[in-house]
């Protein structure tokens, strides 16, 4: 008789991939209205958020050990949910939800955590952003490389809810941080013109119009 083969499991970084492309199947709605002051209205919008972020994101740490593992994915899942409901409100202050389009949507929030995934989704040039439309292939890949990244990052995070309240204040803090990151970077993309470039063409920006952040740049390559 011949053994069976154990069924394939799902790796992590794949469950995360997944969750990624589920999420960004729809852009959400904003009842935000173009603001005559745009950047206060921005700031106060991304405060909400961290603190809904850090609230939420704290109180599913709580469970300790292996209970608290199974809430690192929800938890993940519950701070992408803030964070792209903050960048479509940011978008709306602006003027700019009706254009609101899933690569800027994927740029702002994880531009700061897998910036090498995401780089070719948008940049900026001078006083504009360029976003180029991506195929759904496309996107797959860059959800596939966020994943990745994001699969080592969770492990700190499981690590952390072994201390159930101090790991718990930890890990708030951190989505504190987080989602500041995304706010910062959409703010920055909607307070400036944004260029769409379809899928079809390339995007022929000069070198050194291209402003890129040397810093977070070094700090995803490990450096």
């Amino acid at each position: 008789m011949t053994a069976s083969v154990p069924a394939h499991r799902e790796q992590p970084s794949q469950r995360i991939a997944q969750q990624i492309l589920d999420f960004l199947s729809d852009i959400p709605a904003s009842r935000e209205r173009p603001s005559e002051h745009p950047r206060a209205r921005c700031d106060a919008i991304a405060l909400a958020a961290r603190r809904k972020a850090f609230l939420a994101s704290s109180s599913l740490a709580l469970p300790p050990g292996p209970l608290g593992w199974l809430t690192v994915l929800p938890e993940l899942v519950a701070i992408w949910k803030i964070q792209a409901q903050m960048v479509a409100d940011i978008a709306a202050a602006c003027g700019r939800h009706a254009t609101l389009t899933r690569e800027q949507m994927m740029y702002c929030l994880f531009r700061h955590a897998a910036a090498q995934a995401v780089r070719d989704l948008a940049v900026r040039a001078g006083q504009r952003w360029i976003v180029h439309a991506a195929t759904t292939h496309a996107i797959r890949g860059i959800a596939e490389r966020i994943g990745v990244r994001l699969s080592q990052r969770t492990l700190g995070s499981s690590l952390a809810r072994m201390l159930p309240v101090a790991g718990a204040l930890g890990v708030g803090a951190y989505a504190w941080y987080d989602t500041r990151q995304v706010a910062g970077t959409a703010i920055a993309m909607f307070t400036h013109d944004v260029e769409f470039i379809p899928g079809d063409r390339s995007i022929e920006v000069p070198a050194q119009r291209v402003q890129r952040d040397r810093a977070q740049d070094a700090r995803e390559a490990g450096l």
